[in-house]
Parts: C-alpha cells; sequence; structure tokens
C-alpha cells in the first residue's frame, strides 16, 4: 500500500505539471555584479481574472538552499489557481541579513510591479517562508526601512519560521564562524535587536497564518510562541497551527499537492482578501 501511494503520489505530481507554465530563471534585480532570478509558476488554463499571488521564500539556515528545490510547491500552488513566485537571493558569507532581506524586498516590489504580466493580482500578493526565509520575509515587509508598502501585503504565513527574535537567541548562543553565523549576523547585540521580526510588530502588520512544528528545535518554538504571543494584541483572530512535525518535514509535506496545508493557505487568502 505504501509503495502504491508513492507512485500515485509521483503520478499526481507529473500531471500537477501539466496544468502549470514555469517561467525559470526570471530576472528581478540585474547589475553588473548581481544577477538574482525568480522562478514564476502560474495557472495554464486562461482566464481574465487575476489569480493571488504567493511569493515563497527557502530556508537553510541563511547559508544554504536554493529556489530549484521547491518547484513541487510553486507547482502545487498554480494548479490550485495561486501565481507562485520563488526567488533566490545571496547567502551567508557572500551577503549578511541585512544584504538578503533587501533582495527579498526587492523581489516583493518587482512582482507588485510585474506579477499581472503572468496572471497574477498585483492587489493580492502574500508571502511566505520557511525557516530561514520566514525570517526573510517577516523582516522584509515588517520593518519599514526595507521600503515596503505593508498594505501591499495581504498576508504573510510563516512556516515553522527561525530567527524570529535573533536578538533572545544570539544572548544565550552568542555567534561564532559556525554555520556563517558571524557574517550573516555580526558580533553586535544592537544588530541582532534590528534583525529580529518581533521587534517590529504592530498595529500596521498584515493578517499573518503562522505555523510551527511541536517536534521542531527548540528555538523556534520559543520564538514563534513569542511572536505569536506579542501579534495576538493587534491581531485576537490570529490563528497558529502546531503539527506533530519537525523542522525539515515542515516544508516537505508540501510534496503532496492533497496537503491540508493547501486548503488552510487557500481559505487565509479567501478570508483576508478584503481585509486590505
Amino acid at each position: 500500500m505504501r509503495l502504491f501511494s508513492y507512485f500515485l503520489g509521483i503520478l499526481l505530481l507529473i500531471c500537477s505539471s501539466c496544468a502549470v507554465t514555469k517561467h525559470k530563471n526570471v530576472p528581478y534585480v540585474l547589475t553588473e555584479n548581481t544577477d538574482l532570478t525568480s522562478h514564476i509558476f502560474q495557472p495554464k488554463k486562461v482566464t481574465t481574472k487575476l489569480h493571488p499571488v504567493l511569493i515563497f521564500v527557502h530556508g537553510g539556515n541563511w547559508n544554504s538552499g536554493k529556489k530549484e528545490t521547491y518547484g513541487f510547491l510553486g507547482r502545487n500552488f498554480a494548479k490550485k489557481g495561486v501565481v507562485s513566485v520563488i526567488p533566490d537571493y545571496t547567502l551567508s558569507p557572500k551577503a549578511n541579513y541585512k544584504k538578503m532581506t533587501q533582495e527579498i524586498a526587492k523581489n516583493i516590489n518587482w512582482v507588485k510591479k510585474n506579477i499581472e504580466n503572468y496572471g497574477g493580482d498585483p492587489q493580492r500578493i502574500y508571502v511566505t517562508g520557511h525557516s530561514a526565509g520566514g525570517h526573510l520575509v517577516a523582516l522584509a515587509v515588517m520593518n519599514p526601512k526595507y521600503g515596503i508598502d505593508q498594505n501591499d501585503i495581504s498576508g504573510i504565513i510563516l512556516n515553522d519560521a527561525a530567527g524570529l527574535d535573533m536578538f533572545s537567541y544570539l544572548q544565550k548562543n552568542p555567534p561564532t564562524s559556525e554555520n556563517n553565523y558571524l557574517t550573516t549576523w555580526s558580533n553586535h547585540p544592537n544588530t541582532w535587536e534590528k534583525a529580529s521580526p518581533i521587534n517590529y510588530i504592530s498595529k500596521n502588520t498584515p493578517p499573518i497564518l503562522q505555523y510551527w512544528g511541536g517536534k521542531s528545535y527548540l528555538s523556534i518554538i520559543e520564538a514563534n510562541q513569542d511572536f505569536y504571543n506579542k501579534l495576538e494584541e493587534f491581531q485576537p483572530n490570529l490563528k497558529k497551527i502546531v503539527l506533530k512535525k519537525k523542522h525539515v518535514p515542515m516544508v516537505l509535506q508540501y510534496i503532496w499537492p492533497w496537503s491540508k496545508r493547501y486548503d488552510e493557505i487557500l481559505h487565509f487568502m479567501e478570508t483576508t482578501k478584503s481585509s486590505n
């Protein structure tokens, strides 16, 4: 039965690809020294109605990962009527958290200006990320310094986000060269404070749907709970979904197009589309 389910899943993934148009390596930043691109997944069915847009930023501890790994997520969302954008960004040690966040903010602005060309609705942009990607999308949107008008973002979906309170984490675990953390965060506590999305929660924060794994890393569980508690003051109807999963399975579950996560996120999009 398990083998049958595996092959059925592969078959469904192949079929889902047939219903989607993939635009590979679409540039969103082009300079002499930088070439940053996104994969864009568009529902193939032609319609006059614009689709909601989801920007997904991958994780990898800020020093690893690549957008090519997450085509399954882009295809599955596009099959369900969501234009999906998966950008790359410069990793540590070539960049610190600030440069990464600036790049994600540039991607969001690019999407706002150009996504209608791919069937996406620029008035319905959602951002999501797993692990380090959750930190980057939250910080890019929530800290006004990065130039995103929070009214342009219809919602944020955090998937076992790391780094929501780097100030508290790094006070207990000072950064070293391991995992390039000294490059990513520096050794300055005031920098850690500026890097922490929890410090930018306000009445202007877009609606948030928050997931975390009950079996994830303790630091992620604690930071997500603290973030949730602080955000609840401004979003009393904030929804959290805690799953009995470890950190990596929190994103691997999106491989399967029948995952309940898709239904939950589509419902979140429907219930927030009139709030902005």
